[in-house]
């Protein structure tokens, strides 16, 4: 074998081999890419779930408050008609 040709033989394999390694690389890179990518939608994710359990008991203090609104004016109703019935004279109290 010629030096020449051996060269040339050695060059093939070098670009070979480069060729391999660029595509490597590119994999790796991508797959990175791809990594990252779920990581930061994951981190979204997080930070929905964060604001919605906050808006969550945020929702469920309300209805509570609501609750205890609504309780109070049936109790002030039930009041307000037993004396209303008793003004005029009707002494038997509701039975609702």
């Amino acid at each position: 074998m010629t030096s020449s040709k051996r060269l040339d033989d050695a060059l093939l394999r070098l670009a070979a081999a480069l060729d391999a390694l660029e595509t490597t690389v590119a994999r790796r890179l991508e797959a990175e890419l791809s990594h990252a990518d779920l990581e930061e939608e994951l981190a979204v994710m997080q930070d929905d779930r964060s604001r919605l359990a906050l808006e969550l008991d945020a929702a469920l203090a309300h209805e509570s408050a609501l609750e205890k609104a609504r309780d109070e004016v049936l109790t002030r109703l039930d009041r307000t008609s037993d004396g209303i019935r008793a003004v005029l004279g009707d002494d038997a109290p509701s039975e609702d």
